[in-house]
């Protein structure tokens, strides 16, 4: 399915297009809870059904067995990192955002408050550090929810204004703690699917 799936997807030295952000998101499934067979392919077939499509020139090139993929990677709940689309290929997973982002998905998360294992939260640290280095520097590493609209125009878009909670938690406060999660925000591994 992917040219090296499971824990160390390969990287590429750069990215071709202008990516300035790294978009984290949620399968929106609860919390602790496997997906039903391989977490990328049951993405794909969610996606499928809301008529995402990727170019035949880039499905040829890279996971072929995934048509619909909006995400560049998955974390499943052990930590597992899957690749979806090609970090050099569009994304389908932030409308307004996906020419110039890459997207995350953590297994989970369907709570305003997720809880992600340890194992997802060392991947996501892991993956995030990876490809900053590949993107514009000063890019940023955001929640999809942040990227909701500033309805009251005050340049901070609130709670209230969210479209979405996904992923579940505070990406700057994440990443201010130096990607470390808060206590809450931490469960232990569920019993294998």
């Amino acid at each position: 399915m992917s040219p090296n799936p499971g824990a160390d997807p390969t990287y590429p030295a750069a990215v071709a297009r202008a990516v300035t952000q790294v978009v984290v998101h949620c399968s929106a499934t609860p919390s602790g809870q496997w997906l039903k067979g391989c977490a990328p392919v049951t993405i794909d077939s969610w996606h499928a059904a809301r008529s995402f499509r990727r170019q035949v020139a880039a499905r040829r090139a890279f996971n072929p067995d995934l048509g619909s993929i909006g995400y560049h990677f998955v974390i499943d709940l052990d930590g597992r990192v899957w690749t979806g689309r090609h970090v050099d290929e569009v994304g389908a997973h932030a409308a307004g955002h996906n020419l110039q982002s890459i997207g995350i998905c953590l297994v989970g998360g369907a709570e305003r408050e997720a809880r992600y294992t340890a194992e997802q939260w060392d991947a996501l640290a892991t993956l995030v550090r990876r490809l900053l280095p590949l993107v514009k520097p000063g890019a940023g590493v955001v929640g999809h929810r942040d990227l909701s609209p500033d309805a009251n125009g005050n340049r901070v878009v609130e709670p209230a204004e969210w479209l979405k909670t996904c992923p579940g938690f505070e990406v700057a406060h994440w990443l201010a703690r130096g990607m470390k999660p808060l206590p809450y925000h931490v469960q232990a591994m569920p019993v294998a699917a």
